[in-house]
């Protein structure tokens, strides 16, 4: 395996660390699957190239703002598609429902408005690639992985040691008790969904970047839910360990002559098959029962 690969496979990991634990998030603190991340990715993916084609922002700015429209989006979607939901305490399925719901109403919204052309974001430097030792690097993958890695340090950072996370990881233990030790259960939530969704749009424009945009760019979504399988649903260290295994192996699997391209999904969903059948709670996960 070459140098160039394993940064190609780390970088990739890194945007799929960032989808999987928007998902670790939720899933740890309301025992769901939320699928509306996938509308979300690609709304703020669009978002993005907007943000810097008309405003002509540059890299920095553009991704700060796409992560807050983000962040204040996947909010709005708390609001509209799961609080009533959490409030009355109705059956879990509804919840999955709900999520599915608004993860094609988003994409539906995008199609609808921006289906008749294609989208690419603007070169935000100007050398787009360096040699070093022999090697090529592509500057917006070497950027990529450097933000996952921060944001996931940060994130873990305020799980750990601020009053926030602290109160976040005692929502997924207990919403019951937490909320009579007076914690505002609700804004705890809205403050989970918040980070969701702002990971949710440096992911959104990273896959913007590398991808020409399309209003089904949210299937991406998959390979961080994949991830999430992989590392174990609501864990969130172990999303990230899954999402890098995927994003090194599918570069791996891309430069196999026999697989390519076109094979690699197949095998990773195999992979996914795999994992649920001989260990469902994943590396890093222990068994979960969704929201009841």
């Amino acid at each position: 395996m070459s140098v160039q690969m394993i940064i190609n496979g780390l970088s990739l990991g890194g945007v799929y660390a960032i989808i999987a634990v928007g998902y670790a998030l939720i899933f740890n603190i309301l025992k769901f699957s939320n699928f509306s991340h996938g509308g979300i990715l690609v709304t703020t993916a669009y978002i993005g190239y907007f943000v810097a084609s008309k405003l002509g922002t540059n890299f920095w700015t553009t991704l700060l703002l796409t992560a807050l429209i983000g962040g204040c989006l996947a909010m709005l979607v708390e609001f509209i598609a799961f609080r009533r939901l959490r409030k009355n305490n109705v059956n879990p399925m509804l919840y999955f429902v709900s999520s599915i719901t608004m993860s094609i109403l988003l994409e539906n919204l995008i199609t609808v408005l921006f289906s008749t052309s294609y989208y690419s974001y603007p070169t935000f430097f100007k050398t787009t690639s360096f040699k070093v030792g022999g090697f090529m690097f592509v500057t917006t993958d070497l950027l990529m992985l450097a933000i996952s890695v921060v944001v996931l340090a940060l994130l873990q950072y305020v799980l750990k040691k601020t009053r926030i996370g602290v109160a976040i990881r005692a929502l997924s233990t207990d919403s019951r008790t937490t909320s009579l030790m007076g914690i505002n259960v609700t804004r705890i939530v809205l403050a989970t969904f918040f980070v969701s969704g702002f990971m949710g749009g440096i992911s959104g424009m990273f896959l913007g970047i590398n991808y020409t945009l399309y209003p089904q760019l949210g299937g991406m979504i998959t390979k961080g839910f994949i991830s999430s399988i992989i590392g174990g649903l609501g864990n969130i260290s172990g999303a990230v360990m899954g999402a890098f295994i995927l994003g090194m192996l599918e570069v791996i699997l891309i430069n196999i002559d026999f697989i390519g391209s076109s094979f690699s999904p197949v095998v990773t969903f195999l992979i996914m098959i795999i994992f649920l059948l001989i260990r469902p709670q994943g590396i890093a996960g222990t068994i979960t029962k969704e929201k009841v």
